[in-house]
């Protein structure tokens, strides 16, 4: 039996990107809705993308596995 290609999950893969240095790319939470009790410094800081965890970049990894 030839090996099998491993399934990228679809979520993460939505979710997360991979650059070319090895770190993973993600967006921050609460930015979607009741902003109008948020402050505008805030909602400012929501709008950049964060690198996730070292700790959780093996769970990641595997969940990405062509990323």
């Amino acid at each position: 039996m030839a090996n099998q290609k491993l399934k990228t999950c679809r979520g993460a893969a939505k979710r997360f990107t991979v650059l070319k240095s090895g770190r993973i790319k993600r967006k921050k939470a609460y930015h979607s809705h009741i902003l109008t009790s948020k402050s505008a410094k805030r909602k400012r800081g929501l709008r950049k993308g964060t690198f996730i965890d070292a700790r959780d970049t093996a769970q990641i990894r595997r969940l990405l596995p062509y990323g």
